[in-house]
């Protein structure tokens, strides 16, 4: 066999190809388009456990909202707003908003935590973590804002054909004594298949009712608990993981009773603080899992990061 011998290549010849060719990449590549941009994801899920359950979060929508403290902070000045949100290195002018329902798969049934903004986009949240609305077992709706009981139903009627439905009493007989348009749309029709409790009683096990009272007359938060793991789904409880952490005394255009609203903020943290229980807020960043602690006259939010993927 003829034997071939190989050039020995010097540094220079190397360094001399490596300047050639990207040259050569681009000629190669100069006819393909340029992959366009997406635009920011509206939807997407996260699935963590917790004990013998799958708690996942879902992005069923977001939205930016200008002028943030026409809704947070009615009783503190703007340089008190601005002084907080420069410290957390947010801007003053706008905020962006989450929509975040919760999938709890207790392994025997599938519970979800409110509906989002409208069928359409719960669907679609669903569709990413990969279910279907017809395998929900449970609704639980834990206020009636319409960014919790819009994806109820849509078009094409009932979003959740085999599902019974939970929510508070108390917050039940509000809306219904209110005469409110998206309750008596989305929420009524379903009245003969709604199970009403109370603080205290249990959706399925290992899932507790916790009154959450002042954001609407009988918001609920939910503690789940599984094999010793505790989690507390907190709703809209707080709403901002800044203004509303830092400063749970500062007001909330959305909450019904603003004083009673403050007071349960400051007693659900400082409970969430002194077990170091993690919980799920419905507008928190996305995917809204987080710890909280204490820091100086308020709390400060800690984002979830692999605590809960270890199993």
């Amino acid at each position: 066999m003829k034997s071939f011998s190989v050039p020995k290549l010097s540094r220079r010849h190397l360094l001399m190809a490596g300047a050639t060719a990207p040259l050569a990449g681009l000629a190669a590549g100069s006819a393909r388009a340029m992959a366009p941009q997406m635009g920011l994801s509206s939807t997407a899920a996260q699935t963590v456990k917790l004990g013998g359950f799958e708690v996942t979060t879902l992005l069923a929508g977001n939205r930016t909202v200008e002028e943030p403290q026409n809704i947070f902070g009615l009783n503190a000045s703007p340089e008190e707003f601005a002084a907080a949100s420069e410290a957390a290195n947010i801007p003053t002018a706008a905020a962006q908003f989450f929509f975040t329902p919760t999938l709890i798969n207790t392994g025997s049934e599938l519970v979800l935590f409110d509906t989002g903004l409208n069928a359409a986009g719960i669907t679609a949240a669903l569709a990413g973590a990969g279910y279907a609305p017809d395998q929900v077992d449970i609704v639980v709706i834990t206020h009636m804002h319409g960014d919790h009981i819009g994806g109820l139903s849509g078009d094409d009627g009932v979003t959740f054909p085999n599902a019974r439905y939970v929510t508070g009493a108390a917050e039940f007989d509000h809306w219904a004594a209110a005469g409110n348009e998206g309750f008596d749309a989305k929420v009524a029709p379903l009245a003969e298949q709604t199970t009403m409790i109370n603080g205290g009683d249990t959706v399925v096990s290992g899932v507790e009712a916790v009154e959450a009272f002042g954001h609407t007359p009988g918001h609920m938060a939910y503690r789940v608990e599984s094999d010793g793991k505790a989690l507390l789904i907190g709703a809209d409880f707080a709403n901002h993981y800044v203004w509303s952490l830092a400063h749970p005394d500062w007001e909330v255009s959305f909450d019904t009773d603003k004083a009673a609203a403050a007071a349960t903020r400051k007693s659900l943290l400082g409970m969430l603080a002194a077990e170091k229980m993690p919980f799920i807020g419905y507008h928190m960043p996305f995917p809204a899992l987080g710890y909280v602690e204490e820091r100086d006259t308020g709390f400060h939010y800690v984002p979830h990061s692999y605590q809960l993927l270890l199993g």
